[in-house]
C-alpha cells in the first residue's frame, strides 16, 4: 500500500484518530457477527469471575495452584475487558474512530496483559514442576510470601519492559492512511501506518517478545522436559498417569495462549500475502478464545472447582 502524507507545512503529522476494522466486506453483517461475539465474552466474563469468587471463598483452594489461577483469571479478564469497548462498539454502533492516545492506551494494555499471561502460565509451569518432583516441600517453598512476590515480579516485569513501545509510537510521522486492520490498537498494526523509519519499533519490539514471551515459552518446555523425566521414574503407572493428569489443564492452557501469539506474530513480520480476514481471525482467537476456554478447561478437569463451583450455583439458586 501506498502511503501519502497529507497537506501540511510541518513534516511531523500524527492523525487525531485511528479507524478500527471489524470484518472488511461483511459489515452489512456485523450485527449477526457480533452474537458469537457476546456469547465468547459473556462466557469469558462470567467464567473468570465465577474461578475467582469460588478460590476466595472456598477454603481448600487457598494453595498455590489455585492462586496462580486466580492470577491467570485476572489477567483473562483484563484481556477480555480491553478489547470489548470498541470490538462492540464496530459491531453494535458503527464506531470506528478512537483518538490517538485512547489507541496508544488500549495497545499498552493488552500487550502488558498478553505479556502477564505468558508470565503466569510460567509461574503455573514451575508449580506443577514442584509439585511432582518435590511433593513434600511443595508448600514450604510456593509459601504465600512467594506468591505474592512471584505476582509483584509478573507486573512490574510487564509494565517496565513494554513502557517505551507508547513513546516509540508517538516520536514517528505518521501517513495520510489512519485505517488500523483489527478492532483493537496493536502495535505491529500501528507502526505500519507510519512513515518514517521504524527499525528502532521493529527491533525493540523483537527484543521484547523475545526476552519475555520467549524466554517464558523456552522455561515452560524445560519444566515439562522435567516433569517427564520425574514421572518416568514413578513406580507405577497409576502414580505416572495421575501425575500427568495434573498437568492437563495447564498444558491446555499453553497451548490455546502461545499457538495463536506465534501465529499472530509471524503474520504480521512475514505475512504480507496472506489474506487479511487470516490476520484478522487469529488475531481475535488469541485475544477473545483463551479467557472463554481457561475457565472452562479449569472447571473440567479440577473436581474441587467443579464442585465448589456447583456448591456456589446451587446456593444462589436457593437464595433466590
Amino acid at each position: 500500500m501506498t502511503h501519502t502524507m497529507p497537506l501540511a507545512n510541518s513534516s511531523f503529522y500524527q492523525p487525531s484518530t485511528f479507524l478500527l476494522t471489524g470484518f472488511p466486506g461483511l459489515e452489512a453483517n456485523h450485527h449477526w457477527i457480533s452474537i458469537p461475539f457476546c456469547v465468547f465474552y459473556l462466557i469469558g466474563l462470567s467464567g473468570n469471575c465465577l474461578i475467582l469468587i469460588i478460590i476466595k471463598k472456598t477454603q481448600s483452594l487457598h494453595k498455590p495452584m489455585y492462586y496462580f489461577l486466580s492470577m491467570l483469571a485476572m489477567t483473562d479478564l483484563g484481556l477480555a475487558l480491553c478489547t470489548l469497548p470498541t470490538t462492540l462498539g464496530i459491531f453494535w454502533f458503527k464506531i470506528r474512530k478512537i483518538e490517538f492516545n485512547a489507541c496508544l492506551t488500549q495497545m499498552y494494555f493488552i500487550h502488558i496483559l498478553s505479556v502477564m499471561e505468558s508470565s503466569v502460565l510460567l509461574a503455573m509451569a514451575f508449580d506443577r514442576f514442584i509439585a511432582i518432583s518435590n511433593p513434600l516441600r511443595y508448600s514450604s517453598i510456593l509459601t504465600e510470601s512467594t506468591i505474592i512476590k512471584t505476582g509483584l515480579a509478573i507486573i512490574s516485569r510487564a509494565v517496565i519492559s513494554l513502557l517505551p513501545i507508547p513513546f516509540l509510537l508517538k516520536r514517528l510521522t505518521y501517513c495520510g492512511d489512519n485505517v488500523l486492520s483489527h478492532s483493537f490498537c496493536f502495535h505491529p498494526d500501528i507502526m505500519k501506518l507510519a512513515c518514517a523509519d521504524i527499525k528502532v519499533n521493529i527491533l525493540y519490539g523483537l527484543i521484547v517478545i523475545l526476552s519475555t514471551v520467549g524466554v517464558d515459552f523456552v522455561f515452560i518446555v524445560l519444566s515439562y522436559v522435567l516433569i517427564l523425566k520425574t514421572v518416568v521414574s514413578l513406580t507405577t503407572k497409576e502414580k505416572c498417569l495421575k501425575a500427568l493428569n495434573t498437568c492437563v489443564s495447564h498444558i491446555c492452557a499453553v497451548l490455546i495462549f502461545f499457538i495463536p501469539m506465534i501465529g499472530l506474530s509471524v503474520l504480521h513480520r512475514c505475512g504480507n500475502n496472506v489474506p487479511p480476514m487470516l490476520n484478522i481471525v487469529v488475531a481475535y482467537i488469541y485475544l477473545i478464545v483463551p479467557p472463554v476456554l481457561n475457565p472452562i478447561i479449569y472447571s473440567v478437569k479440577s473436581k474441587l472447582i467443579r464442585r465448589a463451583m456447583l456448591r456456589t450455583l446451587w446456593w444462589k439458586n436457593e437464595s433466590m
